[in-house]
C-alpha cells in the first residue's frame, strides 16, 4: 500500500482508500484499497474499491458527500459519495503520449460499500502534461461550487465544477513557492480557525526534496477566494519532518475538525524495506490545528483522541533524580507499543530505546543546535539502503523554556510530536527484536518535571523505575 486516497466521513464511518497492488507487495498496478473504522484507530479492511480499467490504474485522489446531488447520481433520496481519482494510462504512456494521466469518477450509493465507475469517464482529460494527477475536491460554499486541487508537474492547478462532471480552470500556484527539490504531489485544500479567522491550508507533498531527503509534505498558510489561493508566506514548511510520512491528506466531510494520515514510508526505500508478505502502513491518524509560535502561524498535530482508550499501566515520576541515567525496564515482551510523554526544561537529553541484541532507537534533543533528532543508525536492519540509518533532524519551533515531548513507539516505527505537536517526527526502524528497555539520557543533572510511560493495548506493562 502507499498513498492514504478518498478519506470521507460518512454516516458514523470513517472511510480510508488508499493504493494498494493486491497481487504482490511491491509497487504494481495500483488499486484502490479500502477500510472502514468508527474511532479512526481500529480499522476493518473492506472489499477492493476500484480495480483498473480500459482506461488505465487507479491512482491517487478523493470522495466527497455530495449532499445536494449536484452530479445527478443520488437516486430515491439515497445521498451519492463521489470519489475522484486519476487514471494511469500505462500503455498510452509507453507510445508516447503525454496525456496517460486523467481524472475519472465513480459513485456509490449504498454509503461507500460499492462503487459504479461513471459511464462518460474521463471527466477531465490531461492537456499534455506528464504530471497531471491526485485531485483534491471539495466544496467551496461561498463560491457555490466544488474546487479541484490537482498535482500537476512541480505546482498546482485550481479548477471548479457545478456538478463533479465538468471542470474549469481557476488559477495555478507554487512556481516560485516553497520546495522544489522533486515532482509534487497529492496536494489537499482546506479552511482550519484560529483566533476566529478562517485560515486556508494548501497541503503539497513532495518526491524527492524532503528536509531529510527523499519524500516529505510541505505546507502553505494564506487566502483563498474559490478562484485564487494567495499564500502569506512562499516559505518552505513541513507538516512532519520524519523521513517517513507522505501523501498525507485530511479526511472530508468532519465539520470544525481536521484529521490527517500520511503513508508511512518512503519512496527512496519504500520498495526494499524488510518486511515480508506486507508492505507499507500508514502512520497514526492526527488531529491538525493553528498555532502561534512568536509572531508565525503554525500548523500542529497530535494523535486523536481515541488513542487514549488503548492506554494502560501507566507509570509517573515527578522531579527526577541527579543521576546520569535513569532507566525505565519494561518487564516483559509486551512493553512495545507504548507512548511516553515528557516534560522537561530545556536542556540537551536523549531517549533511547534498546533490546538484548545491543540494537537502539534514540530520540532526543539538541540543545546546541535547537534541533530534535531521530538516530536510528544502530536500530537493526538499516543495509538495505544508503539513506535508511541517517540521523534526521528537525528544528525546535517552539520559543517556550519547557520542552513537552510525546513519543508513540512501535514494533516497526515511532512518531514524535514536540512541543504540543508544533515539531512533528516520523521514522521507519527494523530491530531483530522487540525493544524492551527505555532510558532517558542527560550530560547534566535531570531537569525533567515529569516522565510518563503506557502502554499501548489492552495488556498491562510491569514497569519499574531504576537509577544506575
Amino acid at each position: 500500500m502507499n498513498d492514504p486516497n478518498g478519506m470521507v466521513y460518512y454516516k458514523g464511518t470513517y472511510h480510508l482508500f488508499y493504493q494498494y497492488y493486491p497481487d504482490g507487495n511491491t509497487w504494481g498496478p495500483m488499486h484502490w484499497g479500502h477500510a472502514t473504522s468508527t474511532n479512526l484507530m481500529n480499522w476493518v479492511h473492506q472489499p477492493v474499491a476500484l480495480y483498473p480499467d480500459s482506461l488505465g490504474m487507479i491512482f491517487s485522489g478523493s470522495a466527497v458527500v455530495d449532499m445536494n446531488n449536484t452530479s445527478g447520481f443520488g437516486k430515491n433520496g439515497q445521498v451519492p459519495l463521489v470519489a475522484i481519482f486519476t487514471q494511469h494510462d500505462e500503455a498510452a504512456m509507453k507510445k508516447g503520449s503525454k496525456s496517460f494521466q486523467n481524472q475519472s469518477i465513480a459513485y456509490s450509493l449504498d454509503e461507500g460499500k460499492t462503487w459504479i465507475k461513471y459511464k462518460n469517464n474521463p471527466v477531465q482529460r490531461s492537456p499534455g502534461l506528464v504530471d497531471f494527477r491526485d485531485p483534491k475536491v471539495s466544496w467551496n460554499t461561498a463560491a457555490n461550487k466544488w474546487i479541484m486541487t490537482l498535482a500537476v508537474a512541480d505546482r498546482i492547478h485550481f479548477y471548479s465544477s457545478p456538478d463533479l462532471k465538468i471542470w474549469t480552470k481557476e488559477s495555478e500556484f507554487g512556481e516560485k513557492a516553497g520546495a522544489h527539490g522533486g515532482v509534487w504531489e497529492c496536494p489537499d485544500l482546506f479552511p482550519m480557525k484560529h483566533d476566529g479567522k478562517e485560515i486556508w491550508v494548501l497541503l503539497v507533498s513532495l518526491n524527492p526534496g524532503g528536509p531529510n531527503k527523499g519524500s516529505a509534505t510541505q505546507y502553505f498558510l494564506g487566502d483563498f477566494d474559490g478562484k485564487v489561493f494567495h499564500p502569506y508566506s512562499t516559505e518552505t514548511k513541513w507538516i512532519d519532518y520524519g523521513p517517513d510520512n507522505y501523501a498525507g491528506v485530511t479526511w472530508s466531510n468532519t465539520r470544525d475538525k481536521t484529521f490527517f494520515m500520511g503513508w508511512m514510508s518512503n519512496w527512496s526505500y519504500a520498495q526494499v524495506v524488510p518486511t515480508t508478505t506486507w508492505r507499507s502502513a500508514m502512520t497514526l491518524p492526527r488531529e491538525l490545528r493553528l498555532e502561534k509560535a512568536g509572531n508565525e502561524l503554525r500548523i500542529a498535530s497530535w494523535p486523536v483522541k481515541s488513542l487514549l482508550p488503548m492506554l494502560s499501566g501507566t507509570v509517573i515520576s515527578k522531579g527526577m533524580g541527579k543521576s546520569p541515567y535513569d532507566v525505565f525496564r519494561m518487564s516483559n515482551k509486551s512493553g512495545i507499543p507504548c507512548q511516553i510523554n515528557l516534560s522537561a526544561t530545556k536542556h540537551a537529553f536523549s531517549l533511547r530505546f534498546s533490546n538484548e541484541a545491543g540494537e537502539e532507537l534514540l530520540i532526543g534533543y539538541d540543545d546546541t543546535l535547537n534541533q530534535y533528532y531521530i538516530d536510528r543508525s544502530k536500530s537493526g536492519n538499516t543495509a538495505f539502503h544508503a539513506d535508511f540509518p541517517l540521523r534526521t533532524v528537525a528544528p525546535r519551533i517552539s520559543l517556550t523554556d519547557t520542552i513537552k515531548l510525546s513519543v508513540v513507539v512501535d514494533q516497526s516505527s515511532v512518531e514524535v510530536f514536540a512541543d504540543k505537536g508544533l515539531t512533528a517526527m516520523t521514522a521507519l526502524y527494523f530491530p531483530s527484536g522487540s525493544f524492551t528497555k527505555a532510558e532517558l539520557i542527560s550530560a547534566m543533572p535531570f531537569k525533567f518535571d515529569a516522565v510518563e510511560l503506557t502502554n499501548l493495548g489492552m495488556q498491562k506493562t510491569n514497569v519499574t523505575k531504576t537509577s544506575q
